[in-house]
């Protein structure tokens, strides 16, 4: 394995529907956009009902003025202590959120060329560049701490864009609302020094948008179907759900090994870093309660009538009250 030097993870230029002298902002300006980027209402008056024009104005604008313009390449690293820094190096995550963020960069811009709708178009490219700006700034961690990776594989262009483009987004749904709670616990578990946690701050909040972007566009884009289009989408959906689990239950042929193929990096990437972060290890119903709050808290900001992921809460409400339902003895009942 080699050690990635700086020059290997480039970011590509903004797309052209990014301010490139927001892009250059000052530290001042980019403290100011972080807190847009958590806090936004929409201006327009009533109901944001999916499929209409003013709900598709809506979810673009927010997108566009959420855009925090930090740049990775000003990004100053901690010097952290020797044991901080074996903490960092031996997370079992880095080949695996490297792979994970190039190939989601990858299918989101071959979906974005693929729509018709200019508006729509230019926000997913722009979530596309924003993934590929993740992976400069997991490129300048690497760097930055000695990290060795194994060379990355070839990100192949999807041969079913909008496929691909489905299991990223129902992906990072699942991922994100895990990854919201493990970061939580990261902050508080003072394993790591906060100011390296806080480095990776905008990154979450990135990913929070990315999918309320995602949830708005898939209510969207199911009204737009005819009858026929809108019950093909859905086989196609739950196709798509049916893929995941498959994949998900499929964790311990990778477990204990370090499979690097892209497939491998959306099966472990949360299950290998969620031992990493805290000594503690606390059960799986305090991990869903934090899992909720934090997701709740990451979206509280935005305006309320756009549409939000409600699978993930949903069900991870449902583990919480199955757990806390009494087990009764078999062969009696109430």
């Amino acid at each position: 394995m080699d050690t990635v030097d700086s020059t290997r993870i480039l970011l590509p230029p903004p797309p052209a529907g990014l301010p490139r002298a927001a892009y250059a902002a000052a530290d001042a300006v980019i403290e100011a956009a972080a807190h847009a980027a958590r806090h936004w209402t929409s201006s327009e008056p009533g109901e944001l009902t999916p499929g209409t024009p003013e709900h598709a104005r809506a979810v673009m604008r927010m997108f566009q003025e959420t855009f925090n313009p930090y740049r990775p390449a000003a990004i100053e690293w901690p010097v952290l202590p020797q044991d901080a820094r074996a903490r960092v190096v031996n997370l079992p995550i880095w080949d695996i959120a490297v792979q994970t963020e190039g190939k989601a960069s990858r299918r989101m811009l071959a979906y974005a060329r693929a729509l018709a709708d200019p508006s729509w178009r230019a926000c997913i490219e722009q979530n596309a560049w924003e993934e590929s700006r993740h992976r400069a700034v997991l490129g300048g961690l690497v760097s930055a701490y000695g990290i060795a990776l194994a060379p990355e594989p070839p990100y192949p262009e999807p041969r079913d864009a909008e496929w691909a483009y489905l299991v990223t987004g129902f992906s990072e749904c699942i991922d994100s609302f895990f990854a919201f709670g493990l970061f939580a616990m990261a902050q508080r578990s003072g394993l790591f020094p906060a100011e390296l946690v806080e480095t990776f701050e905008p990154v979450m909040q990135e990913e929070c948008r990315h999918i309320l972007l995602f949830a708005n566009w898939l209510a969207a884009h199911r009204r737009s179907l005819g009858p026929l289009s809108r019950l093909w989408f859905e086989l196609r959906v739950a196709a798509v759900w049916v893929f995941l689990v498959w994949e998900r239950t499929s964790l311990a042929r990778g477990l204990g090994s370090r499979d690097r193929t892209p497939d491998a990096a959306d099966n472990n990437f949360m299950y290998s870093g969620s031992k990493a972060v805290t000594e503690a290890q606390p059960g799986i119903g305090a991990i869903l309660q934090l899992c909720l709050a934090e997701n709740e808290r990451r979206f509280a900001g935005y305006d309320p009538r756009l549409v939000r992921p409600r699978l993930m809460p949903a069900a991870a409400r449902f583990m919480l009250r199955l757990m806390r339902s009494p087990v009764r003895p078999p062969g009696r009942r109430s």
